[in-house]
């Protein structure tokens, strides 16, 4: 077990890595406003409009979600319901449209520490779908802990073995990034309520569970 990073560097790698995924839909937003002042066929100038339209869904889809998975999520209580963060997940991969998500989930809320390590699983799940997959998610109660698990499958999964030592918390503070930094929070969010992740890949399927204490 390696020393974690300090707050403020997590808290900047994952800033970095909000931006990054912010950019293509807030550019495509910028490039559709360029083509709508320049265009004047009706035909072409609708179409600029639907692609706003799909950007800004994209860009709201986005901030949402990193809200909360990120975020402090101040609109929130303790708990959240569980088909918030399945609302969230299921947008986020909508835009991807190669992968398909299930659920089985066994509890309708779940703490906020719990949510947050669902939601950045399955975004670590949905990086490793390059080429597409399924998605499978999965939360319960058992006795005085909150089990969840996230399985990303798929053809070749693309997982970099450094996600997985964020994960297991054995990734050197210094080599941390902004791909590795959501694995890094969520060990470091596991740690510090007395949990843990597990991770186990092949290379046709990434297995990520966490265990944290109900209460």
């Amino acid at each position: 077990m390696t020393a974690p990073a300090s707050a403020l560097d997590l808290a900047s790698l994952l800033c970095s890595r909000l931006c990054h995924d912010m950019l293509s839909p807030v550019g495509a937003l910028s490039n559709g406003l360029e083509l709508l002042v320049e265009e004047k066929d009706p035909e072409m100038r609708q179409r600029c409009f639907e692609l706003l339209e799909q950007s800004a869904k994209a860009s709201a889809d986005k901030l949402k979600f990193f809200r909360l998975a990120f975020g402090a999520a101040g609109g929130f209580g303790d708990s959240v319901p569980v088909n918030e963060a399945r609302a969230l997940i299921d947008a986020l991969a909508g835009s991807n449209g190669r992968v398909a998500v299930n659920w089985m989930f066994g509890v309708d809320a779940l703490a906020k520490p719990a949510v947050k390590t669902l939601l950045n699983l399955a975004l670590i799940g949905l990086d490793a779908l390059v080429r597409g997959g399924t998605l499978d998610i999965g939360a319960e109660v058992n006795g005085g802990a909150i089990e969840i698990v996230v399985r990303a499958a798929g053809q070749r999964v693309a997982f970099d073995p450094a996600v997985g030592q964020a994960l297991e918390g054995t990734l050197a503070a210094s080599e941390l990034s902004s791909k590795t930094a959501p694995a890094a929070m969520v060990q470091q969010l596991a740690a510090s309520v007395g949990g843990g992740v597990q991770v186990h890949v092949t290379a046709e399927s990434l297995v990520m569970g966490a265990v944290l204490p109900a209460a």
